[in-house]
């Protein structure tokens, strides 16, 4: 039970120590972004008209996978995309996006899974051009299969009409017999 005390314990101390020195610095730099939170929403509902066009060009330009983490953040995705996501938040830095350049900051130094909060707070706000602009595709998208289905309909009809037609006809009788 000595030997245990002195020489394994301690090993497992320095393991876990330096962890935890990485995991408070993350917490406290988690902290102070949920400080600034409500200067970034107003920041952003400021910049909300510019920001749209640039927002759009990043997003689009990025990997299905962090589209994918964009609309439906997750812890899994975000560990799996790490790089990804570090690439995304620094292109978001370039163009100013609110908060993004802290989050940054904080994924680079501590990684994606111990900063979740920053990373997940600017991709909700990036979620808001992204949605706007897929409701606006998929109503186009729709008139146009409403149309085409009328379309198809009056088609119907019209076969259906003419084969009416052409099972009334044999029904009478010729007049050359």
């Amino acid at each position: 039970m000595g030997y245990w005390k002195s020489t394994v314990v301690p090993k497992f101390k320095k393991i876990f120590e330096k962890n935890t020195t990485k995991k408070t610095a993350a917490i406290e730099a988690c902290k102070s972004f949920d400080d600034a939170k409500e200067e970034y929403s107003k920041e952003f509902e400021e910049k909300k008209t510019e920001l749209q066009t640039k927002v759009i060009e990043i997003y689009e330009a990025s990997a299905t996978e962090i589209k994918a983490l964009v609309k439906e953040p997750k812890d899994a995705s975000l560990k799996k995309n790490s790089t990804g996501v570090t690439k995304f938040l620094e292109e978001l830095s370039k163009i100013e996006f609110p908060g993004s350049k802290p989050a940054h900051e904080a994924c680079s130094k501590f990684g994606p899974t111990l900063v979740q909060g920053p990373i997940f707070f600017v991709f909700e706000k990036v979620s808001t051009f992204i949605v706007v602009e897929e409701k606006e595709t998929t109503s186009s998208k729709d008139k146009d299969v409403a149309v085409e289905e009328e379309k198809k309909e009056e088609v119907a009809v019209e076969t259906e009409a003419k084969a009416a037609e052409e099972v009334a006809a044999p029904a009478e009788p010729s007049k050359d017999c």
